[in-house]
């Protein structure tokens, strides 16, 4: 159950008609009415004909008509929604008004029991939450002490998941993005968009900064990834602060709706970013007696050293390895194949509440990982994908260990965070994954493919359409793996006896192979002696047109019959 504290507004009856309006832009709403108020005489414009909205704002404003004006104050209209998860089972009337009763009462509007308490309505337009309206002045004049109301109604909604068999809601720590108001949210439905502006500029943001090298080269790449953006000074030129705007997002009046970074995302208020883009300023990768590395090499490498960082007892060098993670998945769809960015940004997105603690990051320590992600993000899309697949796999396990280093220290957002992350990479390395191995099997097949056709010319075609083909050639990989010449070991294995009466030739090599590689691997002298009276062709696996010599067949008889 999750209770929002709305911002306090000056229209009493410009809010309660939001709350009974239906119709276009407000299809959610159904069946609007009261469900619970202050005394219970709080008139109902939805149950009685004679009721109108005004008489409901007039209940509601009343205590505050009655005090000097002067001491009115400016936002009088207090306002709380209270939603249910999906999957909580049906409330009724009289349910929803006992939870608005105890909000009321939790956030210090209308404790029990006090008869000039603040008076309030609980309005009911959907099956899943209710809105509570109240007015900032108790009936004998003085203000409600409602101070940290919305702390107070967290922990009510807490209590009231376990009274009423609820899904339990984590509670947080304060370091969440902020959540999209209800009039964003509606409008975003009304002009057509799948996210709000506010989130969908929280994800160029973070996309931005995860490939950026400065603060200079951020506020650069954000004006060119087709948002406005404003820089904001200080008296002295130096730059303060900065707000984006969503090209198309505009007020009544046609002006942008600019938000700052600090309301986009703690992490991405100019500060912030400042700091870790100056305290990770890249190294030199190129240059005299610098290695160029491959950056998905690093980039893995890195990642597999994540679970070893977290171990360790240093928590704010272990929340800037987390930190640089949820970077690196924040640019992964910059270069990822087309058909794996839906998955790879959910699970950014999923993880971006797993990025952020109490504690405060040294973000000093996560440089490799975050140097090798921008040199992904800056060089072209190349290779077959292998790199990707790997820092996949070796993401996995780093989320596993990020989620129990949260859990460890009771961070039960981060934690939730981390597990839906999960399941998206894992759905990403399932796809990835399975491309690379059908390839990769397919290289290994077709590799044999020629030398079956040497050794085996008579059988080769009955040998490559067996079901066991596969294995043979894993067979052969084997053996070149624990040393032995693969073409010889072939050619031993044929010429032991004919396979024209084999019911499958591919069997019989199969075992003959195994049975072969038994013995030990020719020693590197002998390997080079076998070179010397070998043609050059036999030394590596055959093209087609390699053909086997009675001479190098002899030979490593000759070899065996010696040991």
């Amino acid at each position: 159950m999750i209770p929002s504290i709305h911002k306090a507004g000056s229209n009493t009856a410009g809010a309660i008609g939001y709350l009974y309006r239906t119709g276009r832009g407000h299809e959610a709403h159904t069946d609007p009415h009261l469900v619970a108020s202050l005394d219970g005489l709080a008139p109902d414009p939805a149950r009685d004909p004679n009721a109108t909205f005004k008489h409901l704002a007039d209940y509601l404003d009343l205590p505050v008509q009655a005090i000097d004006p002067a001491e009115r104050p400016a936002q009088h209209v207090w306002h709380c929604s209270v939603r249910a998860a999906p999957e909580d089972p049906h409330l009724t009337d009289a349910q929803w008004a006992n939870i608005a009763r105890r909000m009321v009462h939790a956030t210090g509007i209308a404790p029990e029991g006090d008869d000039a308490a603040c008076r309030w309505i609980a309005v009911r337009h959907a099956d899943d939450h209710i809105h509570i309206l109240a007015t900032k002045v108790r009936q004998d004049g003085t203000k409600p002490h409602d101070a940290y109301s919305y702390k107070r109604a967290q922990t009510e909604a807490r209590r009231i998941e376990a009274d009423y068999g609820l899904r339990r809601v984590t509670p947080g720590d304060g370091t969440a993005a902020k959540r999209p108001t209800r009039a964003e949210t509606e409008k975003a439905h009304r002009t057509g968009r799948a996210r709000t502006p506010r989130e969908q500029l929280r994800t160029i943001a973070r996309t931005v900064v995860a490939v950026s090298t400065s603060p200079e080269e951020y506020l650069h790449l954000l004006a060119g990834s087709g948002v406005h953006v404003e820089v904001l000074r200080f008296p002295s030129g130096d730059i303060r602060g900065y707000k984006v705007a969503l090209d198309g997002d505009t007020n009544a009046a046609g002006e942008p709706i600019w938000f700052s970074g600090s309301t986009l995302a703690p992490d991405l208020s100019y500060p912030q970013i400042r700091e870790r883009l100056t305290t990770t300023e890249p190294t030199a990768t190129v240059g005299p007696g610098i290695r160029r590395t491959d950056p998905w090499h690093q980039a893995t490498a890195a990642t597999a050293r994540i679970p070893h960082h977290l171990a360790g007892t240093n928590d704010a060098a272990s929340q800037a390895h987390i930190a640089a993670f949820a970077e690196a998945l924040d640019a992964l769809p910059l270069t990822a194949p087309v058909n794996l960015r839906p998955q790879l940004r959910q699970a950014a997105l999923a993880f971006e509440r797993a990025s952020r603690s109490r504690i405060a990051a040294e973000h000093q320590h996560a440089r490799a990982l975050r140097g090798a992600i921008r040199a992904i993000a800056r060089q072209p899309s190349t290779g077959d994908g292998t790199g990707l697949v790997m820092f996949l796999d070796a993401a996995i396990l780093a989320v596993i260990a990020i989620q129990r280093w949260h859990s460890a220290r009771h961070h039960d957002q981060q934690v939730t965070a981390a597990h839906q992350a999960l399941a998206h990479l894992q759905a990403a390395y399932d796809h990835a994954a399975a491309a690379r191995l059908t390839a990769l099997t397919h290289r290994t097949v077709e590799r044999w493919n020629h030398l079956i056709h040497q050794a085996v010319p008579a059988h080769a075609e009955q040998i490559l359409a067996d079901p066991a083909w596969p294995a043979l050639a894993i067979t052969l990989t084997d053996a070149e793996t624990a040393g032995h010449d693969p073409t010889r070991l072939l050619q031993l294995a044929a010429d032991q006896r004919a396979l024209t009466d084999a019911r499958s030739p591919a069997h019989v090599l199969i075992w003959r192979l195994h049975r072969l590689a038994q013995r030990p691997a020719p020693s590197p002298r002998a390997r080079a002696a076998m070179a010397r009276s070998t043609p050059v062709s036999h030394r590596t696996p055959p093209t087609p047109s390699t053909t086997p010599t009675p001479t190098g067949t002899n030979d490593i008889n000759h070899q065996h019959r010696r040991r």
